[in-house]
């Protein structure tokens, strides 16, 4: 590796690093946010009740959040690899049973060494469609799982170039970085999925007659003392737990996207083979069927888009806002170029 290579790594993995804690950061201050928004409505409702009735005053609900999220990033630093690959049924290969899984721990071997980093743990997902992704908050722990389909469907330069650009990932510590971010997407839909289920049967118990008072008894307050900034905050904060989860998504989608082309090019540059990665991902793109096992939560690790979403095909502005991958051809045409073969028409 030349000083100009190994510059322009160490400035990507330190601008990853940058990138994760402002992810943190601004998770934890999105959850401060939900908390102390929630405290604010709670006061302007509370604040003209008469004496014996409860007044919110202490931030309780904002510090209850802030603790949630530090025990989310937490948690999601020590098991968010776990997770992400329990979700997709992967089963980890420790003993190869037949030749297609002795190839790909071979192959795992040999990539990890031209990577320079320590070798990743297997994982095989029983998936007939062709795709791979690497996960892992370390990197010395690491993850790579494919599916049967990519090892029945690729010949060994092909299987070689796709691990290679999941070696690309995690050397650059693009995983770390997208692993919390499939992690902290996750909890938010949980969160704001709970959220909606809440908001929806209150609405449907008022619909029916229980309704709730501002603070019961004859001395309440009336609904209509409330004052049109606070119902204002009110439809943002509500506002903000719903499209939490698209917001997330699609911050996933965006990184995922400026990923993909430099790790295409670190997989030629361990394979000195270009043009083995650019048949892989042909094959992979013609694959019929979306890969069921993975979801959209960890859509933006793989390799190829797992969803078959047709904005992941072209160009355009809605394919950069809705895609979690460039389009392939473009993709396969940078890889040609490098190899010095014209790209298909």
């Amino acid at each position: 590796m030349t000083d100009f290579e190994a510059t322009n790594l160490f400035a990507q993995q330190e601008a990853n690093r940058r990138k994760s804690r402002w992810l943190v950061a601004g998770f934890v201050v999105f959850f401060l946010w939900l908390g102390l928004g929630g405290d604010w409505i709670a006061y302007e409702y509370t604040k003209g009740l008469p004496p014996e009735q409860y007044r919110h005053g202490f931030p309780v609900l904002g510090a209850i959040m802030v603790l949630i999220a530090g025990g989310l990033v937490v948690n999601i630093r020590r098991s968010g690899a776990s997770k992400v690959l329990w979700s997709t049924g992967a089963q980890r290969l420790d003993e190869p049973a037949t030749q297609d899984e002795r190839t790909i721990s071979n192959v795992v071997d040999e990539m990890a060494i031209a990577a320079g980093i320590p070798r990743p743990t297997v994982w095989v997902i029983d998936d007939d469609d062709p795709n791979a992704f690497a996960t892992g908050m370390k990197l010395d722990a690491s993850h790579v799982a494919v599916t049967r389909g990519l090892m029945t469907t690729l010949n060994r330069d092909e299987l070689q170039a796709v691990v290679g650009h999941e070696m690309g990932h995690i050397k650059n510590l693009d995983v770390q970085l997208m692993t919390l971010v499939a992690g902290l997407g996750g909890a938010i839909a949980l969160i704001a999925d709970g959220i909606g289920r809440m908001l929806w049967h209150g609405s449907h118990s008022r619909r029916h007659g229980g309704g709730f008072s501002g603070g019961g008894g004859g001395g309440g307050r009336k609904k209509n003392d409330l004052g049109p900034l606070i119902v204002v905050l009110i439809v943002v904060w509500i506002l903000s737990w719903l499209l939490a989860p698209l917001v997330t998504r699609l911050l996933a989608m965006s990184i995922s996207r400026k990923r993909e082309y430099l790790a295409d090019a670190m997989s030629a540059q361990f394979t000195r083979n270009p043009l083995a990665l650019a048949s892989a991902l042909e094959k992979i793109e013609q694959a019929a069927a979306p890969t069921k096992s993975i979801k959209h939560g960890v859509a933006h690790l793989c390799i190829a888009d797992p969803l078959g979403w047709r904005s992941s095909r072209r160009e355009g502005r809605v394919s950069d806002l809705l895609a979690t991958h460039p389009p392939m051809a473009s993709r396969i045409a940078r890889l040609r170029q490098m190899g010095f073969e014209p790209a298909s028409v």
